[in-house]
């Protein structure tokens, strides 16, 4: 979640830092996906004989994604045990059934990842990685521990070609020190965002959804509050930030997370925490909300009459075969298979605290998604080699409006964003920020792919006083990945 882009994590510009980025602020943010404000057995990680995967990934746009190409195999059927996940609560919907309805875990394999279900990983699942300490991509994984403090990196680095360069640097567990799963699996917070925007435009290019239609087209009555209101919301505004809802995670997140860790919270409860603040005019500015993608998924429900978990899962993860990608289940709150631990606090400065077992409810279609890197890098490939959506929907997915409180010269789109390159150039893509993981990454046109996963958040390592160049220099490491 990236209010946790806007607030836990986000890296902002030097102008704005010391104001965007108080403690309430950053407490309050995507992340949990963006949120929160970012997958066939786990690549790099063993399966249950203790023999390693293909670890060779997809990089070329429209290609062949390698170890993301298998046919749909190994994808749930997430149409059953689908649940109504409103509990019950009346949020003002006007009697609408937009609940975001979970179902109990779909998408990928139900062990996953190639460790056991227990999530411990096997012989073998930190093989496969970089060797060599000379290459740039590593040394700038081992500055990130050695300099930033760090627990953990993991870095899938795509060519043209469609290989996969596995990295790692610092420690899996750090009570244990267990070496870092290659490719492990992990929350992509808001990275999250994307899938959900690709399931609207997909219903778009179906003709069941019109990006330029107010929000009340398809529900009505449910968005009323100060200065809010859905017949003036466009779904193109949700899906851009320029909707003017404020952003439920200031609620919910203003106490810090550990209070909420291991609680559910269902979407239209989100949706109420929002709508008990004061909005601003649609279209008037560029402003990150996680509620704009909790409206997202609410759409994509009441137009399919489906859970939102089983349209990513049909839509996206079986149809190009992202084998290590799932959304949990109501309630789920560790990960499956082979994962590196990730940290938190509350507090900056303070001792990291392991935060891996959460409940992503919270997050939802706007960061509830769990990934390996590998997976993120096949899905952005997919997505923008036009396997994913037709060329009139990519068209509108990659026009962009300045994004001034993202980093210097990011701009969004229909849940991605646009960041230029030293060498040239874009990388498309969506940061991803929820407690414990922290994921940027991306695309270029020509095919080159990165993701780059540590295992805590930046702000909470360094505060206000550092955070600010931490972000940069995590982006800086995708840079290198795809300039050096």
């Amino acid at each position: 979640m990236r209010s946790l882009h806007r607030h836990l994590t986000s890296p902002r510009t030097r102008a704005a830092s010391a104001a965007a980025m108080s403690l309430r602020n950053v407490v309050s943010m995507v992340l949990v996906s963006a949120l929160l404000g970012s997958s066939a057995l786990l690549a790099g990680c063993s399966d249950a004989g203790g023999t390693l995967e293909n670890t060779g990934g997809g990089a070329g746009v429209g290609g062949d994604a390698g170890s993301g190409g298998q046919d749909a195999s190994g994808g749930q059927d997430a149409g059953s045990g689908g649940q109504d996940a409103s509990g019950g609560q009346d949020a003002g919907s006007g009697g609408q059934d937009a609940s975001g309805g979970q179902d109990a875990g779909s998408g990928g394999q139900d062990a996953g990842g190639g460790g056991d279900p227990s999530g411990e990983c096997t012989e073998g699942s930190t093989s496969g990685a970089n060797t060599d300490p000379d290459d740039p991509v590593q040394q700038g994984a081992d500055r990130l521990v050695s300099d930033l403090k760090f627990p953990a990196v993991l870095v899938a680095v795509g060519d043209r070609d469609g290989q996969t360069r596995h990295y790692t640097s610092g420690v899996g567990d750090l009570e244990t020190e267990a070496k870092v799963p290659v490719d492990g699996r992990l929350r992509i917070g808001s990275s999250s965002k994307t899938f959900t925007a690709v399931v609207v435009l997909q219903l778009v290019g179906e003709g069941d959804v019109d990006l330029d239609a107010p929000i009340e087209t398809y529900l009505p009555g449910l968005v009323r509050g100060d200065g809010i209101d859905g017949r003036e919301i466009t779904v193109r505004q949700l899906l851009q930030h320029t909707s003017g809802l404020p952003d439920y995670d200031d609620v919910l997140l203003a106490e810090g997370v550990f209070k909420i860790q291991h609680t559910y919270v269902d979407p239209h409860a989100l949706l109420d925490m929002a709508l008990a603040q004061p909005g601003k005019a649609p279209g008037s500015e560029w402003a990150y909300s996680n509620t704009n993608y909790v409206l997202a998924g609410m759409i994509i429900e009441k137009v399919t009459g489906r859970p939102l978990n089983e349209e990513i899962t049909r839509r996206i993860i079986e149809r190009i075969g992202l084998r290590n990608t799932y959304l949990p289940g109501v309630g789920e709150q560790g990960i499956r298979g082979c994962h590196p631990k990730g940290y938190h606090t509350d507090v900056p400065g303070e001792p990291l605290q392991d935060i891996t077992e959460l409940d992503p409810g919270w997050g939802w279609a706007a960061g509830q998604v769990i990934a390996t890197p590998s997976d993120l890098n096949r899905f952005y490939t997919a997505l923008f080699g036009g396997e994913l959506v037709e060329p009139a929907q990519l068209e509108e997915l990659r026009t962009t409006v300045d994004a001034p409180t993202m980093w210097p010269g990011a701009r969004y789109g229909l849940g991605v964003v646009s960041t230029p390159l030293s060498c040239g150039g874009l990388v498309w893509g969506h940061g991803g920020d929820i407690p414990g993981y922290h994921t940027r990454g991306g695309v270029t046109e020509d095919g080159r792919v990165v993701t780059v996963a540590i295992t805590v958040l930046p702000y909470f390592v360094f505060g206000e006083e550092g955070a600010e160049q931490a972000y940069m220099d995590v982006l800086g490491l995708v840079d290198t990945a795809l300039c050096e």
